[in-house]
């Protein structure tokens, strides 16, 4: 099964606006994690004060739908523009088929994150298409590997 779900980017008041979400849909946060809980990595350093700034937060909002978003915090804080703060995320049910859309959307495009393994449990990449629009693809390693 393949979803497609918002994720939107903030410039630091990422926290503030998903409390309104959560006000406005109700429900909880099925994830909320900061730039202070990712890996220290020397290639993309968080300032001190974008570590308590918002890396990922995830509020179902009905059905399969998940509204998500992040601060753009650390090495991305200087490609934030309102208007190209939304992207769409995709979520696939095999590597492969990962691997087929990141490739197939990204032809004429731009790589901004190629597809690898993350520290948090999936393969996952970025990239916009030749047309402007912002992408995330990502499959759930963690999830597959205990069934």
């Amino acid at each position: 099964m393949t979803t497609i779900n918002p994720y939107l980017t903030f410039e630091g008041n990422c926290e503030n606006a998903f409390n309104f979400y959560r006000a406005v849909f109700g429900g909880e946060f099925t994830f909320l994690g900061r730039f202070s809980d990712m890996p220290e990595d020397p290639n993309y350093p968080v300032s001190d004060e974008a570590r308590n700034q918002i890396m990922h937060v995830s509020l179902p909002i009905g059905g399969d739908t998940i509204l998500m978003g992040s601060d753009t915090g650390g090495h991305d804080s200087g490609n934030f523009n309102v208007g190209n703060n939304i992207s769409l995320s995709i979520t696939v049910d095999s590597k492969e088929k990962a691997d087929e859309f990141f490739s197939k959307l990204s032809s004429e495009g731009k790589v901004s994150m190629e597809m690898s393994s993350t520290f948090w449990g999936d393969y996952f990449g970025m990239c916009t298409d030749r047309f402007g629009i912002n992408w995330m693809i990502s499959f759930r390693e963690e999830e597959s590997a205990s069934e």
